[in-house]
């Protein structure tokens, strides 16, 4: 029991940041599924939507300024897509790769020059941001709050992609762009729906991410971004729940090895740190290896047979 309540406070912040590398991954997976594209300028509207709300926050109240960090991530996103990669649609997929990271260091450079490269802190929102204790385990409320609001957001989003009109339509384009197009179905609109999913997850997340990690820096949404995407490609790239399910194992496998010295030590296990937590970073992309050599498609890909 002793050892339960030591571990517990890291597998509820584990649980906490998977859920919020879960709604970034829901990006890049509904992005891949449609234009077999990972868009890495994903992570960095996430760092955009945080510096918005820092500056907005000084200039009026955070009510007011929460929905509109919303709003001008979802247009960031619209404008990436309509100036970054519609005009590349007929190009080979390279070109808009290519195009994807020059739009994510253009996004980082711009944040460098706005900001001049100094850490912002992330103003208070309140309530999420209070301390609650949870079995003998103090934490803020926005690590509860987290995982049952990416669930119900993720079913939302289910709901929406299953019983709506344009929830069909993005359907046929994932499973066959050509046809969908011939079928008169307007790609340029799911498309662009698409991005704009994307990018009101990825401010959602922005939220309660920099609630608990409060420093806001050009390259804060780096990392969020590279995880997320390892997230996305170990469930299975193109499939909601497995990008789900891929951000919190390795939110909780993070959050575990982040803490895992303390706990070694508290119980006598180990005389001196190991200082385990220096490879927290690297055993995401060491998962990423993993997947990639034993399960390619994922847990829920779907394998994906070339016509002939």
């Amino acid at each position: 029991m002793d050892f339960i309540n030591a571990i517990l406070p890291y597998i509820l912040s584990g649980i906490s940041v998977g859920g919020q590398y879960s709604l970034i991954a829901i990006g890049y997976t509904m992005v891949y599924g449609i234009l077999r594209l990972i868009n890495f300028a994903h992570g960095d509207v996430f760092m955009v939507a945080g510096l918005i709300m820092v500056y907005l926050a000084t200039a009026m109240p955070i009510y007011l300024a929460m929905p509109i960090v919303i709003i001008l991530t979802v247009l960031l996103g619209f404008f990436i897509e309509r100036a970054a990669y519609k005009p590349l649609r007929t190009s080979p997929r390279m070109s808009i790769m290519i195009s994807a990271i020059g739009v994510s260091y253009l996004l980082q450079n711009l944040a460098l020059y706005i900001t001049g490269g100094l850490n912002k802190n992330y103003p208070t929102i309140p309530w999420i941001s209070d301390s609650i204790t949870v079995l003998g385990a103090t934490t803020k409320m926005v690590t509860i709050v987290t995982p049952f609001l990416t669930v119900f957001l993720v079913i939302a989003l289910v709901m929406f992609i299953n019983h709506t009109k344009v929830g069909m339509a993005t359907r046929a384009v994932a499973k066959d762009f050509e046809t969908s197009q011939l079928m008169g179905i307007k790609i340029n609109s799911v498309i662009s729906t698409t991005f704009v999913i994307g990018s009101l997850l990825a401010a959602v997340g922005s939220m309660l991410y920099f609630s608990n990690y409060p420093g806001v820096i050009p390259t804060a949404g780096a990392m969020p971004g590279l995880k997320a995407f390892v997230a996305a490609v170990f469930g299975g790239i193109g499939s909601i729940p497995g990008a789900v399910l891929g951000g919190v194992l390795i939110g909780v496998c993070e959050s575990i090895i982040k803490g895992l010295d303390t706990v070694l030590v508290h119980f006598g296990i180990i005389r001196n740190p190991l200082e385990l937590a220096t490879f927290s970073d690297a055993f995401t992309f060491v998962l990423l290896i993993i997947i990639l050599i034993f399960k390619p498609t994922g847990l829920f890909g779907e394998k994906t047979t070339d016509k002939v």
